[in-house]
This record gives structure tokens, C-alpha cells and sequence, in this order.
């Protein structure tokens, strides 16, 4: 009998080890300590599947799994990044293997803890109730969290941060992350600050790197990554965020190589892998592309990691090697995708990417009428809120594909500059543009042009309101902004609006009319991120706590190179 009283039979937990005995072993361990429901699995991959699916309150890890790449420590770093593990798992990794590094690594995955073969049951319940007592002194922290009282979530984890109460690093990591989400940039850059003069911790220099670019300043933050690279070339989330500062830069032949260093270190990461092959498609080297994002599907097309625009390169890829069969299976795997999410505003969105790749499939088997008109309708939808960079994307290439081969619609040039006007607000989305538009040089120069007109109608505001003429520039950003559903647009007169609130006379009437067009064109579709926005790399898993938005909810704004959903975790 050990000597803790709590009850944990209406607990559940799951046993990753490789090893049937020491599975077996670890079963029976925890159900005497109290665990009612304890499941086993011999593998992380497929530890991975069932904590997609299910919660558990304890997880115990092995470490390290013979014969595979893909270990305890990738396990925790997916479910992680993705947002995938609740605050309320106690997640355990236990491995025969001791060393500072490992120690470290813990530390920096907010691991509840790490234990060292062999060990006694009483340890194993000493660890369990440990972290359960963590987890109940936050409670407060947590319930506020569950009913999405973010501000309070956030405030409850700075007092007991600058009190340096019990779990203090703990609830600061948290507090940080609550920051970013609700979009106090500055002060979770000034916390994780904070933690790093406390106690020096890569996790911590690397929350600073992701607050400056939140905050846009992109350039500090590839200076912050820089120093940490160097310090621990292997420290792969810091490739994930560097990554994302050069795509936020359009420099991307060094995202490009960042990716694949990241990829490299953790050969068996979903995320990584889908990353690697999506930049190298948007680099224009399809051929190289198509056995990464290939990979990624076999690996990863189960996983809730995976994103489903993978097929639609994977069959733009495959119809240019006049692949047929391999589109037809790119087809189908979306189908399948299709046919197990409930989930409403992500199955619109696998909805309008089946759409994509049905007319791929259309044009390979030569019905050009029926791609005519699947193509118009895709292109009905150019003014629609819901219409996002990765469908304006994928609308382009395919734009171009059919005018490569003659079957040009008689709009095309006025629905391409559409698509322009719309989507090239920076750098960085202007090129990923040109890029996809490769295929056929007239609409790739297009969408540099179109970014001309954005920053000359930005210009002659600007020319308004250092005339002294305020409230024309405002009108003037109204207008241009409605007319093309650019977000920079609006969130320039949004700017100038507060700017210069009490030189206009008319604010009420054309604050209400800039934020109607923000709440109808979500102004951070402007920024550009490889991915799945909602995964943020070293970030801590804060999305869980929200609650179902019902199944009228509307689909969320998409804002990535690939999808431009508002980050999310993206």
C-alpha cells in the first residue's frame, strides 16, 4: 500500500512501450495504485493515433523504441506543436537512459516528468500524485481557461509568475503563451524575457523569437534564432520558427533549407515532413516535391497533424507527370478525408480542395467541359469572405494550367487580376503568388503588378492624410479595400482611423465601416505562414479549452501560404 489516498479509479491512462513484459509490467503497476482504465500500445506512432482521439489523464512513455526513428520525446513534440495534448494529460516519459540533455529536453516540452529503469511502483505513485497536485494548484488557471476567460487565464498566471509562487516557470511558459494568443505580443515578449534572466531555458529564448514575430518584427526574431542555432544546433523547434521567420521575409530558398534541416532531425515528424514538401512545390521543384509530400501522406493521412492542401500538390505534381492513377488515389484519399470529419467549417474547407482536385482529374481525362465549369464556379467565389490565399492559390495554378492548354475562360485576365488585388498585400504572399502562377509567365508578372496598385493606393491615402485631409484618406482606404477585399487596405484605414480620431469628424460612422470589413475580410489573411497556423512551433497547447462553435459556424479565415486561417494555431 503506498500512502497516497487520492482516488483514481475513474482515471484512465495509456502505456507506450515497446516491450510486451514491461508493458505488461506498467499496466499492472498503475492500476495498483488506483488507475481504473489503463490501455497499452507498443508503438508511438500508435500512441499518437489513439491521443489524437482520446484524452487520458497519465501517459507513460518509453523514450526510446527499437527498430524505429520516431521516438517518445517526437511523440510529445507533435502532439505539442499541434495542439493535440491537453494541459490536464500527465504526460511521463520513462527511459533507461540519463543524460542533461535528456533532462533538458523534459524541461523544455513542459514534460510532467521524467523516469529513470528501474524503478519502484511507490516512485511511479509519487511522480503521478506530484504532477495531479500541480495540475489541482492551477485549477483557477485552467477553469478560466475551459470558459475561454483568456484575459483572467492570463492575468492569474502573471501574479503568481511575479510572486514566484509554487510552479511559478511553469504558469509564466503558460501565462506567455496566453499573451500571444490574444494578441498582447509585447508583454509575452517582455515574459519570456523575464524567464530567460531568471533561469536561463531554451524553450524561453525561443518564446521571445515567437513573440517578435507575432509582434512583426521579424527581423529581431531571425537574430534571436540565429544565437540559439548556434547554441543548440539541434534544437529542432527553433528550425520550425526560423523557418517561419524567413517565409514571413519571402526569402524562400533559406526557409526552404530550414525546413529540411528540421525534417532532418526528426525524420518521423508529420508536421516537418508536410513542411519540407510544401516549400519545395511552392520553390517551383515539383519533382522533388512529390516523393516528400508522397511521404507525408503514408505517414500521416490518419493524422489530425495532416493537411489535407498535401493531395492537392501531391496531384498537381502527379497530373504534370501525366500520373494518372496517383491523382486518381489523391482523389479518393481526400474522399476519405471527407467521409470521417464531421467537423462542419473543416469539411467546407476539404469540400472546396476536393472540388480542386476533382477538376485536375477532369482535365487528365480530357472533359474540358466539365473542368470549364467546375473552374467558373471555383471562380464565383473570388469576393466571398471564406475565400482564402489557399484557395486563391490553387485557383491560380489551375487558371493557369487550363490557359497553357487552350481552354482559357473568356475572364480569365479580370478574374486573375481579382486574385491580385486581393491576395498581394506584401512581399511574401506576392511571391508565393508568382511562384504558383510559374506555369504560365503572363499571370506571374500579373500578381507583381497587382501589388504595385495595392501600394499605390495605400500611397495616395497616405498623400490625403499628410495634407491634412484625414478623413478622405480613410474613405479613400474604404473604398479600395471594399472594391478588392484586401486586407492590408483595411487595415491601413483601421491605422489611420485611430491615428487621427480626433481630427475626424465623422469617426462613429467610418469606425463602424472599417470594421465591418474587418469582421468580413479577417485582416490577418495579410501574413504569410507555411502550415498549419494552428500549430505553433514550441508552443504550448492552449486551443483544447475551446468550445465547439456549433455546426452553423462559420468557416475560419485562412491566412498561410497554404491555408490562411487565423493562427492559429494556429
Amino acid at each position: 500500500m503506498h500512502a497516497h489516498t487520492a482516488d483514481l479509479s475513474h482515471c484512465t491512462a495509456l502505456v507506450v512501450e515497446g516491450n510486451a513484459t514491461m508493458r505488461s509490467i506498467m499496466r499492472s503497476q498503475l492500476r495498483d495504485i488506483g488507475v481504473g482504465t489503463v490501455i497499452q500500445v507498443g508503438r508511438a506512432e500508435e500512441a499518437r493515433k489513439s491521443l489524437e482521439y482520446r484524452s487520458f489523464d497519465f501517459v507513460l512513455c518509453e523514450l526510446h523504441f527499437q527498430g524505429e526513428q520516431y521516438s517518445g520525446q517526437d511523440l510529445l513534440d507533435d502532439l505539442r506543436r499541434n495542439q493535440l495534448l491537453p494541459f490536464s494529460t500527465v504526460f511521463i516519459i520513462v527511459t533507461a537512459e540519463a543524460s542533461y540533455r535528456l533532462v533538458a529536453e523534459a524541461a523544455e516540452s513542459a514534460l510532467d516528468s521524467f523516469m529513470l529503469k528501474p524503478y519502484v511502483p511507490a516512485q511511479l505513485a509519487k511522480r503521478l500524485f506530484q504532477s495531479r497536485n500541480r495540475k489541482n494548484a492551477l485549477k483557477d488557471i485552467f477553469q478560466a481557461m475551459e470558459e475561454q476567460r483568456f484575459e483572467e487565464a492570463a492575468e492569474l498566471c502573471m501574479q503568481r509568475f511575479q510572486a514566484r509562487e509554487k510552479y511559478w516557470l511553469y504558469t509564466a511558459r503558460l501565462g506567455a503563451e496566453l499573451l500571444l494568443r490574444i494578441g498582447r505580443t509585447s508583454e509575452a515578449q517582455e515574459m519570456f524575457k523575464a524567464i530567460v534572466e531568471a533561469k536561463t531555458l531554451p524553450w524561453a529564448k525561443l518564446g521571445v523569437a515567437r513573440a517578435q514575430i507575432e509582434g512583426g518584427q521579424v527581423s529581431q526574431a531571425a537574430s534571436t534564432l540565429e544565437n540559439l542555432i548556434s547554441e543548440d544546433p539541434q534544437f529542432a523547434d527553433a528550425y520550425d520558427v526560423m523557418g517561419r521567420a524567413h517565409f514571413e521575409q519571402g526569402k524562400f530558398a533559406a526557409a526552404l533549407e530550414t525546413y529540411a534541416m528540421a525534417a532532418a532531425l526528426t525524420p518521423q515528424s508529420i508536421g516537418r515532413m508536410q513542411n519540407l514538401g510544401m516549400m519545395t512545390f511552392y520553390g517551383g521543384e515539383h519533382a522533388q516535391a512529390e516523393p516528400l509530400l508522397e511521404r507525408t501522406v503514408r505517414i500521416g493521412l490518419e493524422s489530425k497533424i495532416f493537411d489535407a492542401q498535401v493531395l492537392v500538390l501531391l496531384a498537381f505534381a502527379r497530373l504534370e507527370r501525366n500520373d494518372r492513377v496517383g491523382l486518381l488515389r489523391c482523389r479518393d484519399d481526400m474522399q476519405r478525408l471527407i467521409e470521417k470529419d464531421p467537423d462542419k467549417p473543416r469539411l467546407l474547407r476539404l469540400l472546396r480542395l476536393h472540388s480542386t482536385i476533382n477538376t485536375l482529374c477532369q482535365i487528365a481525362e480530357s472533359q474540358f467541359g466539365q473542368c470549364v465549369s467546375s473552374t467558373r464556379e471555383q471562380c464565383s467565389h473570388i469576393g466571398d469572405p471564406e475565400f482564402d490565399f489557399e484557395g486563391a492559390s490553387n485557383l491560380l495554378a489551375l487558371l493557369c494550367l487550363l490557359t497553357n492548354k487552350a481552354i482559357a475562360l473568356d475572364e480569365v485576365d479580370q478574374v486573375v487580376e481579382s486574385i491580385g488585388l486581393r491576395f498581394c498585400s506584401n512581399r511574401a504572399l506576392t511571391e508565393l503568388m508568382f511562384a504558383n502562377a510559374q506555369a504560365h509567365p503572363p499571370f506571374a508578372e500579373q500578381m507583381r503588378l497587382c501589388q504595385t496598385k495595392v501600394l499605390q493606393f495605400s500611397e495616395t491615402a497616405l498623400r490625403l492624410s499628410l495634407s491634412g485631409k484625414p478623413a478622405e484618406a480613410v474613405q479613400e482606404l474604404i473604398r479600395r479595400g471594399r472594391e478588392t477585399c484586401n486586407a492590408r487596405l483595411i487595415d491601413n484605414a483601421h491605422q489611420l482611423l485611430q491615428k487621427n480620431a480626433a481630427k475626424i469628424a465623422e469617426l462613429q460612422t467610418l469606425e463602424a465601416e472599417v470594421q465591418q470589413l474587418r469582421t468580413r475580410y479577417a485582416i490577418n489573411s495579410a501574413r504569410a505562414s507555411l502550415g498549419d497556423p494552428n500549430g505553433r512551433a514550441s508552443g504550448l497547447s492552449l486551443d483544447h479549452f475551446a468550445k465547439p462553435q456549433g455546426k452553423t459556424a462559420a468557416a475560419p479565415a485562412v491566412h498561410s501560404a497554404l491555408h490562411a486561417v487565423a493562427s492559429v494555431t494556429s
